[in-house]
């Protein structure tokens, strides 16, 4: 154990900053995993940033559904960048220390970010589910007021649960070994170096996740349950048509964030370990952040016709 990384501290030995722990000994491992990571990075920064451009300078574009999508692309460029920079810097110098609060302000905005996507999509599905299933209120019931509200509350959701976690996680003590089996400072694996009794940790981290992931999701398959009870009794092919059309790129945005956020989070502390949490953890931070607005603009037509005349390529 490398004992720079104590203090004394009330005499008791306590971290004062953390490593991340080295991807591979093999360099040219590192390397490819380094230039692969940068490249999605810079796709999802510049994928992202160029949705929200698009909306934002299209005025055809700023409804409810797309509003949305802005706010979801600001959270995918916040969620990339909050945790990728330390990654790709770990990857290629042996820079891989980080402060105790550096860590704590890593962990802080990436639970920011990603309870608010959690929140954000399931208000997404309600901005569908009220599209379809009520149209003729949509117009009331999704006013600018309305989605400014769902909104405010899915980041505010985020920054609480984040600020709480974060004390809750940081109060404890962390005697070492100071190494971080993981490439950001996620919850479980900074659990995994406190010391003494963490259960009520555990639990507690268990409980939100539960409450903070489970709970958007079930939101969501219940707005989908009622879309298509309600595209099943439509007449005409070309309505059902129409309606799955408009919600086929939010699914595959829910079924990719939550199938990998569940896979780490919602498992049971028995079943982790730091190779089968490193895969699903890179896919939700980078993978699927490059792939929404690719998502997006590939199967939406007022997408794609906005991004061009936002790069002056007109028809």
């Amino acid at each position: 154990m490398n004992l720079s990384c104590l203090f004394w501290q009330d005499n008791v030995k306590s971290v004062k900053h953390f490593a991340f722990a080295k991807f591979s000994e093999v360099t040219e491992q590192c390397f490819f995993l380094f230039t692969l990571t940068l490249l999605m990075f810079l796709t999802s920064l510049t994928g992202n940033a160029l949705i929200a451009l698009a909306v934002w300078t299209n005025p055809v574009l700023h409804t409810p559904m797309y509003f949305f999508l802005v706010n979801l692309s600001l959270l995918e460029i916040g969620y990339t960048c909050s945790v990728i920079p330390k990654m790709l810097q770990s990857l290629v110098s042996e820079a891989r220390g980080i402060s105790r609060e550096g860590c704590a302000t890593q962990m802080f905005f990436f639970i920011l970010f990603g309870i608010s996507e959690c929140c954000l999509l399931a208000a997404m599905a309600f901005d569908r589910y009220t599209a379809i299933c009520s149209p003729l209120h949509y117009a009331a019931r999704m006013s600018r007021g309305v989605c400014i509200h769902l909104a405010l509350v899915s980041w505010g959701m985020g920054f609480m649960v984040g600020l709480g976690q974060t004390n809750y996680i940081f109060s404890l003590d962390f005697c070492g070994p100071c190494e971080i089996d993981h490439f950001f400072c996620d919850l479980p694996p900074i659990l995994a170096l406190a010391c003494g009794d963490t259960s009520h940790n555990e639990a507690a981290y268990f409980v939100v996740a539960i409450l903070c992931i489970s709970s958007p999701f079930l939101l969501i398959v219940a707005s989908y349950g009622k879309i298509l009870a309600a595209v099943l009794v439509m007449p005409s092919p070309e309505g059902r048509h129409k309606a799955l059309s408009t919600c086929s790129s939010h699914l595959l945005v829910v079924t990719l964030f939550y199938g990998s956020a569940s896979v780490t989070y919602l498992r049971p502390k028995a079943s982790h370990s730091p190779g089968v949490d490193k895969l699903p953890a890179l896919f939700y931070t980078v993978v699927t952040s490059m792939l929404n607005p690719i998502i997006y603009s590939l199967r939406n037509k007022e997408v794609k016709a906005a991004l061009r005349r936002t790069l002056g390529k007109k028809k």
